[in-house]
């Protein structure tokens, strides 16, 4: 059976957009490893384990390197493709993809910006190709919150003559299990204070993570607290620290390649639970209507209506990445992609929503994945940015105001 919004029969669009650099079976491999990674998913959702072992897989398929520049071993791909990657990924297992998200994430806006420590970046970079070496932000703090919404981290980075002394307390830091670096987010002591990131290595003195992920969604995300007490590391190690006036106005793109990726990953999780839904209502057959729910109007009409939310996700969420990728963008672009954030988790929740008014009381239990799509695709509405912040920005923008 052949659904509008599916993988395959978007992979010729998809396929266009390849740099020469990639292999042609890049999505039959991403295919592959999310079917097998589905059929794990469960337990890991359950257990509230870590997926260790996809990530072996992925690095086997050279798939944790597809945002590092060519130049180091990566394929520095754009982020149609990426979006394309974590789409499937999170078919097959939701948490998975987050970590691998945010991995690309570091390293692509690393590699546009290229404001890290050269022969450190590098190291990194070829780190990631030759193994398994990921990446994320520490960035929220329980006091603080995000510093999206404003405010100076409680972190501290202290000068010392040969690096840094930092101390602080991380949480819902994704991925924490299998990281190698963390990309602290921490403000300086200087007179005048500076606020960005530094690099802290996973087995380093005074580092600790402390297991404290028990979420009702994403629960195989490994998303700890990291708590750093008088941890040293080099002066090179501040990988991109300024006076707090100069990280205003906020880089266009930072949240845009943030936005659109996520919004990819969680049309995956709307996307399977469509297809878990589409094989239900063919198998279930009640005694006294002698066919299939599927043969009904109703629920028709209802299927109908999750095809039109995921196929808006599609059209949006790849209009907006292949702009992006053709640099045809201008300051607006971050707003935009939020924007298509906005609206496509909006519609996830929605479409998953809609096959568990059908469902009924067997979407609940937890024998069907339906139930976990649910969990994990109300956690779009918690990542940065959220959607009052990307309201009110809209709203300002619309009547000219500051």
């Amino acid at each position: 059976m052949t659904h509008s919004v599916d993988l395959r029969s978007e992979k010729t669009v998809a396929s266009t957009l390849v740099s020469a650099t990639t292999t042609p079976d890049l999505f039959e491999r991403v295919e592959a490893l999310a079917a097998d990674f589905g059929i794990r998913a469960a337990a890991h959702d359950r257990d509230g384990t870590f997926p260790f072992e996809n990530f072996e897989a992925l690095h086997e398929a050279q798939l944790l390197s597809l945002t590092v520049p060519q130049e180091f071993g990566g394929q520095g791909l754009g982020y149609s493709v990426i979006c394309r990657v974590i789409e499937t990924i999170a078919k097959g297992d939701a948490s998975t993809a987050l970590v691998l998200t945010m991995h690309y994430l570091q390293h692509a806006n690393a590699a546009r910006t290229r404001r890290w420590h050269p022969a450190l970046y590098e190291r990194l970079c070829r780190e990631s190709v030759e193994g398994i070496a990921l990446l994320n932000a520490a960035r929220v703090e329980p006091e603080l919150g995000t510093p999206a919404r404003g405010g100076l981290p409680a972190t501290t980075a202290q000068r010392k003559p040969d690096g840094w002394l930092l101390t602080g307390h991380k949480v819902y830091t994704t991925g924490s299990p299998i990281l190698r670096y963390f990309v602290v987010w921490a403000r300086t002591d200087d007179e005048e204070v500076q606020v960005g990131s530094f690099l802290v290595p996973r087995d380093i003195p005074g580092l600790q993570i402390e297991k404290t992920w028990d979420h009702m969604g994403m629960r195989a995300t490994g998303s700890h607290d990291l708590i750093l007490e008088n941890v040293f590391i080099p002066t090179e190690y501040a990988l991109d620290v300024r006076p707090v006036k100069a990280w205003s106005p906020a880089d266009p793109l930072l949240f845009a390649g943030g936005s659109l990726l996520l919004s990819a990953l969680y049309q995956g999780v709307a996307t399977a639970a469509r297809d878990w839904l589409i094989g239900y209502l063919h198998e279930r057959t009640p005694s006294n209507l002698g066919a299939s729910l599927a043969t009904l109007p109703h629920f028709q009409t209802a299927i109908g209506e999750i095809e039109t939310l995921l196929y808006t996700n599609n059209r949006l969420i790849y209009a907006s990445s292949a702009e992006i990728d053709k640099g045809e963008y201008d300051n607006a672009v971050g707003l935009q992609a939020q924007t298509v954030k906005y609206i496509t988790t909006k519609n996830s929740i929605r479409a998953v929503e809609i096959g568990l008014e059908l469902v009924g009381n067997p979407g609940l239990f937890r024998k069907n994945p339906i139930e976990r799509y649910y969990r994990d695709v109300l956690c779009s509405r918690i990542h940065t940015p959220q959607n009052d912040v990307i309201c009110l920005s809209l709203g300002k923008k619309a009547l000219g105001v500051k």
